[in-house]
């Protein structure tokens, strides 16, 4: 079995708190229970500012009722920092019902007709947070299990916003037969297309496939050394990404002298392809 990790949502938190914008959401949408804020600020975005101003002075207090407005204002940036912040109990007490009511409004309020390009990263990890709450269900917090719904999520992100997380877990769907028809060939593409974006997890599995060669993958060793070799290079957190320091080193046992050299190569190609890219 693979492992997933779209339910790290401290992996989207850094990139997301550049993101800026508003979006009008009814007050009844508000998660339940929520305190209401003080309604001491103009605007949704100069709570957003005055919750940056807050949290950057060490005051915890003013800056969550700030953001609390801003949320309740239609600032999906707002929104998505409080669902990460109950997803993972970071400053308020972890409740998985209320974090995933902040994403969900982030999808709903969401204008494809008339996106805000600011709000892209946001709107596309909400998808991709909202696909992962069906994928497993949390049936004793109100979110019952629908791979169906997990399944147009990540493909509406993987799609529309080429999210690569929402990539890598549409791979692991078609991988797993989860909720959908198994296809090991279609989720090494979409696992592919997360891998080129530096996803780790997505160039661990797809290594994996390569160097082995499974169900209609054909074996490139070579080529799964060096997705392996690069997925083992950013494996930053030994606990947390053992299971990729172990598919590496299992492949390095095995691999022969000129699948190495191969892999070598292969790996200094896709890099100059990477920083003749950005020119």
């Amino acid at each position: 079995m693979f492992k997933r990790h779209a339910l790290t949502l401290a992996l989207c938190i850094g990139a997301m708190m550049t993101c800026q914008g508003a979006m009008a959401l009814d007050d009844a949408k508000a998660p339940p229970s929520e305190k209401e804020p003080l309604a001491i600020f103009r605007d949704p975005r100069h709570a957003m500012t005055k919750y940056i101003e807050g949290y950057r002075s060490g005051d915890t207090t003013s800056s969550l009722d700030a953001l609390r407005y801003a949320a309740q204002g239609g600032e999906a940036l707002a929104r998505w920092k409080l669902g990460s912040m109950y997803a993972e109990g970071d400053g308020v007490p972890r409740d998985e019902a209320k974090a995933y009511q902040y994403f969900l409004q982030i999808i709903e309020a969401y204008d494809e007709a008339n996106p805000n390009p600011r709000e892209r990263g946001v709107v596309a990890s909400a998808f991709v947070a909202v696909g992962a709450y069906s994928l497993t269900g949390k049936p004793t917090k109100g979110i019952e299990r629908n791979t169906a719904r997990a399944f147009e999520m990540f493909s509406y992100a993987a799609t529309e916003f080429g999210d690569m997380h929402a990539q890598y877990n549409l791979g692991l769907m078609y991988l797993e037969g989860s909720g959908i028809t198994k296809d090991v060939r279609r989720g090494a593409r979409w696992l592919r297309l997360a891998a080129d974006k530096q996803h780790i997890e997505s160039q661990a599995v797809l290594g994996r496939l390569y160097f082995n060669g499974i169900e209609g993958v054909p074996r490139q060793r070579a080529l799964g050394l060096m997705y392996l070799t690069m997925a083992r290079d950013g494996a930053g957190d030994p606990a947390k990404h053992k299971w990729i320091i172990d598919l590496y080193d299992g492949a390095m046992t095995t691999a022969s002298d000129p699948d190495r050299q191969a892999a070598l190569t292969y790996l200094e190609q896709f890099v100059k392809g990477r920083q003749e890219a950005r020119r």
